[in-house]
């Protein structure tokens, strides 16, 4: 391939199925995914991990910490600070418990996913560093869902700085996958204090690469990345700091992004509008007599580190400017929906 995109090879069957009626698309499941900055002197870093290669699903490709929305996630009794619920429902084209739960998520996953906490004692303040085995025991336990987020935080005497979160994008997980996930990107800053580890056990490596950095890996095909990832290092890519970003966040469409795939002379065109970098076209042999070649209905790139059938064999390598650290998995990732 030209460059890094991610394309599984039973995408072509599952999309003429889905055209043919014989494919009943499941409902997205809401999820969250946050791409942390930190500055640097050419620019923002952002945190990446790498999805172990011996993943079934995008094995090898770059995303950011995310997941899933839990279910308690929207508990009403959530320590909150920053814009109100109301305000993020109107941002995130969700309804108020919605769009708690789809922030909730964001915060949550990155605890998780890379130990960083955008929470503090008070709506003004944030925890300092989160290492130590008393806060890694903590972690560990959100990871087995044996207690909430809004138990985490009550005990520890902490808010949700919802204030530190900039939705940037929406992408929505085709409808021929068999897992759905609608995902929100958000940005935030790296809190002073605090920093990145590796501590999900569906990633092989992490990262802090510039967006220059990792696009221009991709552009070698060197980086192996979904398409809502590369879109959104892209658009990062004209921030000149951290706060440039989380500042332009409020003006970031929030139009969920839907992929379009149609049938055309035995084969399939597939498309994201406005993104025509990812226009794909695959040759294949003529359909079978009665099926469409029509419109295989509107679907969406990316999914969040769910299995969904077998990745190709392109396996990534990491790009040659960033630094990387050993896996120290400790936790499943929710999904890095990139």
């Amino acid at each position: 391939m030209a460059n890094g995109q991610w394309y599984p090879p039973e995408w072509p069957d599952r999309i003429r199925a889905l055209a043919a009626g014989a494919l009943t698309p499941v409902t997205p499941k809401r999820a969250a995914t946050v791409m942390l900055l930190k500055d640097t002197g050419s620019g923002p870093a952002v945190h990446m991990l790498r999805r172990s290669t011996s993943m079934a699903f995008a094995g090898g490709a770059y995303a950011y910490p995310g997941g899933g929305v839990d279910p308690r996630d929207d508990d009403r009794d959530i320590g909150w600070a920053g814009p109100t619920r109301a305000w993020w429902a109107d941002r995130l084209g969700v309804g108020e418990a919605a769009a708690q739960a789809i922030v909730c998520a964001a915060v949550r996953e990155t605890y998780e996913e890379a130990g960083v906490l955008l929470a503090g004692p008070t709506g003004d303040s944030v925890v300092g560093d989160t290492t130590g085995a008393d806060w890694e025991a903590d972690r560990a336990a959100l990871v087995a869902r044996e207690v909430s987020f809004a138990e985490f935080l009550d005990r520890r005497g902490l808010v949700l700085r919802s204030d530190l979160l900039g939705a940037w994008a929406r992408w929505i997980t085709p409808e021929f996958e068999s897992r759905r996930y609608d995902t929100w990107f958000f940005v935030a800053a790296l809190p002073e204090g605090q920093r990145t580890r590796n501590a999900s056990t569906e990633a092989d490596r992490t990262v802090w690469t510039t967006p220059a950095e990792a696009t221009a890996g991709y552009d070698r095909g060197e980086l192996l990345m979904m398409p809502p990832t590369i879109a959104t290092l892209r658009a990062l890519a004209a921030c000149g700091t951290a706060a440039e970003a989380l500042a332009s966040a409020p003006g970031r469409d929030m139009t969920p992004v839907l992929a379009r795939a149609r049938l055309a002379d035995g084969g399939i065109v597939l498309s994201w509008p406005g993104h025509d970098e990812f226009t794909r076209h695959v040759p294949g042999t003529a359909p079978a007599p009665g099926d469409p070649e029509a419109s295989a209905g509107p679907v969406a790139p990316g999914a969040p580190a769910a299995p969904a059938g077998p990745a190709p064999a392109t396996r990534a390598r990491p790009a040659p400017t960033a630094s990387t650290a050993p896996a120290t998995p400790s936790g499943p990732t929710g999904g890095a929906p990139a």
